[in-house]
């Protein structure tokens, strides 16, 4: 039988923190630390992230060893009693490493420190006509509900309407715990494949749409100066009651250095117009910093995941099969429908865990 040894990489950041935390202990007992409030705090802080991972190490070496001995137990044993023994021993260790193993690849990962912020997620239209529009509106609907299973709240920031049931742009916040952590692998290209109900020949069309999640910004991320921005107000238009087409509510701002651009006309008021047109540009350009940040890393990334590349199709939504395929990292589910309402558990839980396992062997 096949001696069970760790994988290489993770034995070897295993070992990297192992050393670290007998360093941070040292250290900790050294007066020149005990003496600075600042050294003290930053590695008690470092001693608590590497403990559980030295923990968790020790407990899966442990296990480890055990399935060693019952191996060879099994082995060389030629008692049934014994050998029945040593299987169901082997069996219960190597559940038990597989465990201890996914724990000490999620303790190593570093955490995501935007994950926990609220999401603005943006839909819009692509090509497909108003079949795209309608596609857009779906896909909102798809985020509502998966909002719905998860305890999450949405504020509507920005609708723009296409044909009755279509929408040509939708801007939305997502609170809740984890909700940027986990939207973000929306980012890019949805594309569906279906037959209109408008088509009277019974063809399959191809339509899309594009979503782009951004981290919401706050104040102390970065600070937006007045004097770089163009703010212009217009009358709102679409379903909105008596005040649409009356007031200049409606807000566009400009800013000047990026180019960027973001209207709001959902609320009646134009001061609530602009301040959530400028949390929308905020977190856009905070978006734009951190892919600035990371795009050398990127590039070097054979997966896409979570990395903002929005101009390549990320998933296909496929009625006629019933399949839903992302092509990042090659999952198809036949489960449209419980996609569509708001399932996406098995997606974001597979693309989490290639983008894990990529970084855990870059990192080795």
């Amino acid at each position: 039988m096949k001696t069970v040894t760790l994988d290489p990489k993770l034995d070897e950041r295993l070992r990297d923190a192992e050393r670290r935390f007998v360093q941070v202990n040292e250290a900790l007992a050294s007066p020149d630390v005990l003496s600075s409030p600042d050294k003290l705090r930053d590695l008690a802080q470092e001693r608590s992230h590497l403990e559980p991972i030295v923990l968790a190490g020790g407990r899966l070496r442990g296990a480890v060893a055990e399935l060693s001995g019952a191996t060879e137990l099994l082995e060389e044993g030629d008692d049934a009693d014994m050998r029945a023994l040593a299987e169901a021993e082997v069996a219960r260790l190597g559940s038990n490493i597989e465990a201890l193993t996914a724990e000490v690849r999620d303790l190593l990962i570093p955490q995501d420190p935007l994950g926990d912020r609220a999401a603005v997620v943006e839909i819009r239209a692509g090509t497909g006509g108003d079949e795209a529009g309608l596609f857009a509106s779906e896909l909102m609907e798809m985020y509502r509900r998966l909002a719905e299973r998860q305890g999450w709240t949405i504020e509507l920031l920005n609708l723009s309407h296409g044909i009755p049931g279509a929408i040509k742009e939708a801007i939305f916040t997502v609170r809740g715990k984890g909700a940027y952590g986990r939207l973000r692998y929306e980012s890019g290209v949805h594309r569906v494949q279906r037959v209109p109900a408008t088509e009277a020949q019974g063809r399959i069309h191809t339509s899309a749409a594009t979503v782009a999640v951004l981290p919401e910004a706050e104040e102390v991320d970065l600070q937006i100066d007045p004097s770089e921005l163009r703010i212009d107000v217009y009358r709102s238009s679409g379903p909105g009651g008596q005040s649409v087409n009356t007031t200049d509510s409606a807000v566009r701002v400009t800013h000047l250095p990026s180019g960027l651009v973001v209207t709001c006309q959902d609320e009646k008021s134009q001061h609530k117009n602009k301040a959530k047109a400028l949390k929308v540009l905020r977190s856009r350009l905070l978006d734009q910093m951190i892919a600035e940040q990371e795009a050398e890393r990127a590039r070097e990334r054979k997966l896409q995941v979570g990395t903002g590349d929005r101009s390549a199709k990320i998933r296909t939504y496929n009625f006629p099969q019933n399949r839903v395929t992302d092509h990042r990292i090659g999952l198809t589910l036949h489960k449209l429908v419980e996609v569509l309402n708001g399932d996406l558990a098995e997606l974001t839980d597979a693309l989490r865990l290639a983008e894990e396992e990529e970084r855990l062997g870059g990192a080795a």
